[in-house]
């Protein structure tokens, strides 16, 4: 393979597969300024292209890339349930820019201030229901500046300005009030958020849909989506079948299922899954 040179030439024509694209780093191309290599494989073929920032999903859902990350054996790092888009149908994926809110939003300015287009801003404010955190102003403020989108560990507030400038925005809700403290700034204030339990640092992957928030460690990001992409094709086949007429049960062997079943009271549904190829359940 090529190297790239210090201008981030192209090193290799675009390709698709799955519609799928996934920024993460190319160790052996990696310009200082400009976009990200990045390359994923899949059934010994290959995927490489040079992009911006931006994550290029296609239709691959959260609920795909958890059941990836049981399949690789990733750490599962899904927000919380309560966390929601603030307009049904917002969904967006990006590079995360975590920040941690301690009363002022000229921490988010700072953090806008840095951030790569497509980034996500992670915003840390240790799941309050006592202050909402981000208004319309700073969504103006992350939508003009080019991030994909803010994901609030807490509350936001101007709810219906922030449905009309539609920049994907999920968080635990709304209220009014704003916050009413000024603390000290850690060091790290930049470093990492938490979600939930979950930490995230810079570097990390959001995907934010209808079913929810998961974030990606970045160096594995092309080897989930490859098999978040597997797997949708799979159910997506097992949709179609249903469409057909075929039942679930008769394109899973159900019967063949519950047969070994009486045999050996140990052998479970997944383990049928996994020797006919079925992805219903990880």
């Amino acid at each position: 393979m090529n190297n790239c040179d210090t201008a981030g030439e192209d090193c290799s024509p675009s390709i698709k597969i799955f519609s799928l694209v996934v920024s993460i780093p190319h160790p052996h191309c990696v310009p200082s300024n400009g976009p990200t290599l990045i390359e994923a494989s899949f059934n010994g073929g290959h995927v490489l292209k040079q992009i911006d920032n931006a994550i290029q999903l296609g239709d691959i859902a959260t609920a795909h890339l958890a059941d990836a990350c049981l399949r690789v054996r990733v750490l599962l790092r899904c927000a919380p349930h309560e966390m929601r888009p603030a307009v049904a149908g917002m969904k967006t994926s990006g590079r995360a820019r975590p920040v941690r809110h301690v009363g002022s939003v000229d921490v988010f300015l700072e953090a806008i201030e840095v951030a790569s287009q497509g980034d996500i801003l992670v915003v840390d404010n240790d799941g309050r229901f006592d202050e909402s955190c981000i208004g319309d102003l700073v969504v103006r403020e992350a939508k003009l500046a080019g991030l994909g989108g803010i994901v609030i560990w807490g509350l936001h507030r101007d709810s219906l300005e922030v449905s009309e400038i539609a920049l994907p925005l999920f968080s635990l809700g709304v209220t009014s009030a704003g916050p009413q403290r000024l603390d000290n700034r850690p060091p790290d204030v930049f470093e990492n958020a938490f979600v939930g339990k979950h930490r995230v640092t810079a570097g990390d992957i959001v995907v934010a849909d209808g079913d929810g928030v998961i974030f990606l460690p970045q160096g594995r990001t092309g080897e989930l989506i490859v098999a978040a992409a597997a797997i949708r094709e799979v159910e997506r086949n097992q949709a179609l079948g249903m469409a057909n007429g075929k039942s679930l049960r008769d394109q899973l062997g159900f019967k063949e299922y519950l047969a070994q079943r009486q045999r050996d009271s140990q052998y479970s549904f997944r383990q049928h899954l996994r020797q006919i190829g079925g992805a219903i359940e990880e």
